[in-house]
């Protein structure tokens, strides 16, 4: 069927008054973006700064303007709560002032009840969301009412939804809302595009086509390194020698972003600085273990232009839109292009203004890194990988969500969810599959009444329990809960700090003191699952161990690395790194792009094996694991392992002469297979997949299920599935889940698969320049296995020998543990 194409709205001279006012103009590609309107799918990639989110609003504004749509037209989608707030407030700004009646609301986690209630009965004109609400708004009987209007749907900050679960969630929501409204025109708005046509295309319903607008791309970004009188540590990622150059550039701009890859880093910084804050200049923290007043507050300060500087992490990545930073900067290396320049964005917020930017190397081997990533930030070189297949789990939710809306046909619902995104290659052997678990649990469930949820008759698919929506509502989304405890200062009516891990707790015994949004707290006990604390702090705090997102060096910048290896002088970096890199490649070689270099050699009285696979910190890891695991089937006796995102370094009893034998990708993949059946890297992945498709409940209503309630009850599931019922959906999923994540084995493909048997095996007599920091680098992971035995025999022996009774030549010798 052809789609009648409307003709392009015009700005209402309500709304040109205002621009004109304030002597504003509409850019070329918000003009573009008017004049294509009609596109069933459109998306604009403009810089940051650029007025990207109002350009996605103006048609919406213009077709609004004359009063006479009823309902919803609009909806607006972004990754952040704090993204939805932010746009509340500016889009009001004009609608308010023009005097166009155009009702403007946000409905995230934070709304209150009432208030979606309300929403429900009498939508706005523009609903602002992210894609957990709209998931439970599409679950909901009265859904084909309340979106009987809709005309356009906005997706902001495409990019990071288009990498996750969260995205593949959107993606089938957006399935189902064509399903309601076909004539639904989708938008989708970015800074930070690698693929343009493919993200165009993971927008677009199948077989429609997405246009791309897009806009000039302004002035380089001004990106350097930050100058210290302190070189960088050797190893280490707190960055602290550089405060004091820090603070001195706090000093000098109005306001700083200083942005972290961890929560925890953001913490041990954050109290550091303050430590160093002479001035008293006024700074703040804000990441997402912190407690959302506490968040508002800093938010709110920064609107007004309170602070000077705020240490964060991925938190404020997006899109809010603070006119008055002019200076981020990057501590640790930003592990990803795409990452670096939408953090820098947010300096100088306004088009054709160039986005100032410092990068603070972490350690030694940072300074390379970083300095890869400015140079593909120069090029608007990004970083990404293609996308894979839908995740079946995110599928089975759907399902579920559907069924709650009401009965529904299976070939329609097929056809709809293989219209969008990566579900489009989606088998039907595969949907059906995942229909069945929905039904019935799958095999070796179908016999327990609790996972029998849906039932066929009359050709259609019905919930067999109408009470059962309440549940699977309370349980939507696919952002995993880690296992946290509230903190909150003692006494009735204690103020509210945040969240820490149900791990980190357990540790703490009274008097233990602790970090949180940058204050030093002390442990008083434990009350009603909640963590009391007092602000008395005599001790050097403990850090809380926040999960936030651990990043793995991309693919793309471990490449430039490599070819950065390759040049004959670094006149780019400091002396002290081009003297390092020089002199290991006097004593040994440095890595090249296609081969693979091992360096062996003596430290400490054990034989050393390091291999630099340049594959990322999750992969390294697993490479580690899995090379001892080849060592001990090879008769060797490795000790333990440490990794980095570049290399990993082995020790043991025994040296090893010939490595390639431990690269086989067959024996390497086979060793996986072994070692994650049993292992709490797939319990851990199955618990998180269980809960997004519906198996294991974590709300309840009137409770929650503690951390490890739900890890009990996942743990069974998962032993008894992998008993009885191996090759069960979950445990299908699970296997595809740890392979792309925790253990990312794919990189270790992709490794092997480049380097083939081109490695370069150098023996020495003595640590390598850049091995150094291995050595320094914590997370050390013990191997118990021939090492220990032969070990303990030898000290057997010499205990023996002492006690005068050495074994004699010929005879049975002492064995450890007679």
């Amino acid at each position: 069927m052809v789609r009648p194409v409307p003709q392009p709205p015009t700005l209402p001279p309500a709304l040109s008054d205002w621009f004109g006012t304030r002597g504003w103009s509409l850019h070329p590609h918000q003009q573009e973006m008017l004049n294509r309107a009609g596109a069933p799918a459109l998306m604009l990639v403009a810089p940051t700064g650029g007025g990207k989110t109002l350009a996605g609003f103006l048609p919406s504004l213009a077709e609004l303007a004359d009063g006479t749509h009823e309902g919803l037209h609009t909806l607006y989608v972004s990754p952040l709560k704090a993204l939805a707030a932010d746009i509340k407030r500016n889009l009001r700004t004009p609608v308010e002032e023009a005097g166009l009646p155009i009702r403007i609301e946000d409905r995230t986690g934070d709304t209150s009840a009432t208030r979606k209630k309300a929403q429900r009965a009498d939508p706005p004109h523009i609903l602002l969301t992210t894609p957990e609400s709209l998931a439970l708004l599409v679950s909901y009987e009265d859904a084909p009412r309340m979106f009987a209007g809709l005309q356009r749907v906005i997706v902001d900050e495409i990019h990071a939804l288009a990498e996750s679960k969260r995205g593949d969630q959107l993606m089938l929501a957006l399935a189902r809302l064509q399903t309601l409204r076909p004539d639904l025109r989708r938008v989708g708005l970015s800074a930070t595009v690698e693929d343009p046509a493919g993200m165009a295309a993971q927008l677009a319903r199948h077989p429609d086509p997405c246009e791309i607008v897009f806009a000039d791309p302004g002035p380089r970004p001004d990106i350097r390194m930050l100058e210290t009188a302190e070189a960088p540590p050797w190893a280490g990622g707190g960055a602290a020698y550089a405060i004091p150059a820090v603070l001195d550039e706090v000093r000098r701009h109005k306001t700083t972003l200083i942005f972290h890859n961890t929560r925890a880093q953001a913490e041990i910084f954050f109290h550091n600085l303050w430590l160093a804050n002479d001035d008293d200049l006024p700074i703040g923290i804000h990441h997402g273990s912190l407690d959302r007043a506490q968040r508002e507050r800093v938010e709110a300060a920064m609107v007004r232009g309170d602070l000077r500087a705020i240490v964060c992490t991925g938190s404020l990545d997006l899109g809010i839109d603070w006119g008055d930073v002019d200076l981020v900067i990057q501590i640790g290396a930003p592990k990803n292009v795409k990452r670096l320049i939408q953090r820098i964005g947010r300096a100088n917020h306004r088009y054709n203004a160039p986005s100032k930017a410092l990068l603070v190397p972490a350690n030694r081997f940072e300074i390379v890194e970083c300095k890869a990533a400015l140079e593909a930030a120069y090029e608007n070189d990004l970083d990404g990988d293609p996308p894979g297949p839908g995740p079946r789990d995110v599928l089975c939710q759907h399902i579920l969500i559907t069924a709650c809306a009401g009965p529904f046909d299976a070939d329609t619902l097929y056809a709809e969810v293989t219209s969008v995104g990566r579900y489009r290659s989606l088998s039907r052997p595969d949907f059906d599959a995942c229909l069945d678990f929905c039904a019935t649990g799958g095999y070796a469930l179908r016999a327990y009444d609790k996972w029998q949820r849906l039932v066929e008759r009359d050709g259609l698919w019905h919930q067999r329990d109408p009470r059962a929506a309440r549940r699977i509502r309370m349980n939507i989304g696919t952002i995993q809960d880690t296992d946290t405890l509230k903190v909150r200062f003692r006494g009735r009516g204690g103020k509210p700090l945040g969240e820490i891990e149900e791990g980190f707790a357990a540790t703490l015994t009274p008097g233990d003191t602790f970090l949180i949004g940058g204050q030093v707290v002390r442990y008083e006990g434990l009350r009603e699952l909640t963590v009391e604390v007092t602000r008395r702090a005599d001790k050097k705090p403990k850090i809380a161990t926040f999960m936030g997102t651990k990043f793995a060096t991309s693919t793309q910048l471990s490449h430039r690395i490599l070819r950065m290896f390759g040049q004959d002088d670094w006149p780019e970096l400091p002396g002290h790194t081009r003297d390092w890199l020089a002199l290991q490649r006097k004593v040994s070689r440095l890595p090249e792009p296609g081969r693979l270099l091992l360096e062996s050699f003596p430290h400490d009285g054990r034989a050393q094996l390091v291999a630099y696979g340049f594959a990322g910190r999750n992969a390294m890891q697993t490479l580690g694991l899995l090379l001892t695991k080849r060592m001990e089937e090879m008769g060797l006796a490795p000790m333990g392992f440490v990794a980095t995102d570049y290399a990993v370094l082995i020790w043991g009893l025994d040296a090893v002469t010939d490595p390639t034998p431990l690269f086989d990708l067959e024996a390497l993949e086979n060793g996986l297979d072994r070692w994650l059946a049993g292992n709490a890297v797939m319990k851990r992945t199955f618990r998180a997949s269980a809960t997004i498709a519906g198996l294991i409940e974590r709300r309840f209503p009137g409770s929650e299920k503690t951390g490890r309630q739900a890890t009990f009850s996942s743990d069974i599931l998962y032993d008894t599935l992998l008993k009885y019922d191996p090759d069960h959906l979950l445990m299908q999923i699970t296997r595809d889940e740890a392979m792309r994540g925790l253990v990312d084995f794919d990189r270790i493909r992709e490794m092997c698969l480049r380097v083939g048997d081109r490695i370069d095996h150098v023996t020495l007599d003595r640590v390598t320049p850049l091995a150094a920091p291995l050595f320094l680098e914590p997370g050390r992971v013990p191997v118990s296995g021939l090492a220990n035995e032969r070990l303990l025999a030898e000290e057997a022996d010499r205990i023996l020998t002492d006690a005068g009774l050495a074994p004699t030549p010929g005879k049975p010798q002492w064995r450890v543990g007679w």
